[in-house]
């Protein structure tokens, strides 16, 4: 297994976990024997990234990052997938959310605003019974 390269940092081989088992469901006799499923693993914690990209990880998935792959026929292909699947969660995991910016709003939609709730106003003032002054 090679070392995984995510971003700027390169995570060894030997710091992922990976196991294999049957895949189940449908498939017959090749799903039922094979172990072609991959569940590859991260301990954050133990890891060799920065401190600040650790911190990261683990506020934002955990101290442990787990992936499962057993979408192919193939180990082989199962293990591309879980490792590219690990390398995505993250990445994205990294990628710092936009702040939202606070905006007052425009003078339009307020004016609209307020003539929506005067047209619904009449609306409901002419459901009413009349009254003795009408």
């Amino acid at each position: 297994m090679d070392d995984l390269q995510v971003g700027e940092w390169t995570i060894p081989a030997a710091e992922l976990e990976e196991r294999f088992d049957t895949s189940g469901g449908p498939g017959g006799q090749h799903a039922n024997r094979n172990e072609t499923m991959v569940r590859l693993r991260l301990d954050v914690e133990r890891s060799s990234l920065p401190d600040d990209v650790k911190s990261k990880l683990i506020g934002r998935l955990g101290s442990v990052i787990e992936v499962t792959s057993s979408d192919q026929r193939s180990q082989s292909r199962n293990r591309e997938t879980a490792r590219l699947r690990m390398k995505e969660r993250i990445e994205s995991a990294l990628v710092e959310p936009k702040t939202r910016k606070t905006t007052k709003p425009t003078k339009a939609s307020k004016k609209r605003r307020v003539e929506d709730k005067k047209a619904r106003s009449e609306v409901k003032k002419a459901r009413r019974r009349p009254t003795v002054d009408d």
